[in-house]
């Protein structure tokens, strides 16, 4: 597998915060829309539930042979997370 270098655009180094991120799939790709919240949370009396509006701020397509990828890698990082941040007793 070839070496890969990957290059951050100009002005993209900070990054987009999200609140929460939705996964689904089509039958050739994963997308990940990652959100924010724009607005506190309300109840809705009709449905009887709580609403809390959101706005996509960035969409994530993937190939499926990359959904493997990336679990390992998030399961890397979040085991080195965890043993960073560790409570001390």
């Amino acid at each position: 597998m070839p070496r890969i270098q990957l290059a951050l655009p100009t002005g993209q180094s900070a990054g987009v915060f999200a609140d929460f991120v939705r996964a689904w799939h089509t039958k050739d790709s994963f997308i990940l829309d990652f959100a924010s919240y724009v607005e506190p949370p309300v109840r809705d009396e009709q449905a009887d539930d709580i609403v809390q509006q959101s706005t996509v701020v960035s969409r994530v397509r993937i190939p499926p042979s990359q959904v493997f990828e990336l679990m390992k890698a998030l399961e890397q990082q979040l085991t080195a997370w965890e043993a960073e941040n560790k409570p001390k007793q």
